[in-house]
């Protein structure tokens, strides 16, 4: 689940491997460029942490956000199924 903590939303993903957790990373990458909004986000083997907020709004939560966050868990449904 996405906690809000400190202005951002967060969540962690955990993968089978790290290809799935790179292969995922990627395409969420593709959903972000296209939607113009960039997680920040770390990957270590097959975890895969995001944190999001919206830099132009002051670097807090905004709809935004909740729309990528919705999308990320879409495309990790896909992997955990």
């Amino acid at each position: 689940m996405w906690q809000e903590n400190q202005n951002s939303l967060k969540r962690s993903f955990q993968f089978k491997d790290f290809v799935e957790a790179f292969a995922f990373m990627t395409e969420v990458a593709f959903y972000a460029e296209k939607q113009n909004h960039h997680p920040n986000w770390s990957n270590v083997w097959n975890v895969v942490h995001i944190e999001l907020n919206t830099h132009d709004a002051g670097n807090v939560v905004t709809p935004k956000d909740h729309e990528l966050a919705k999308t990320i868990d879409a495309v990790y449904n896909k992997y955990n199924k």
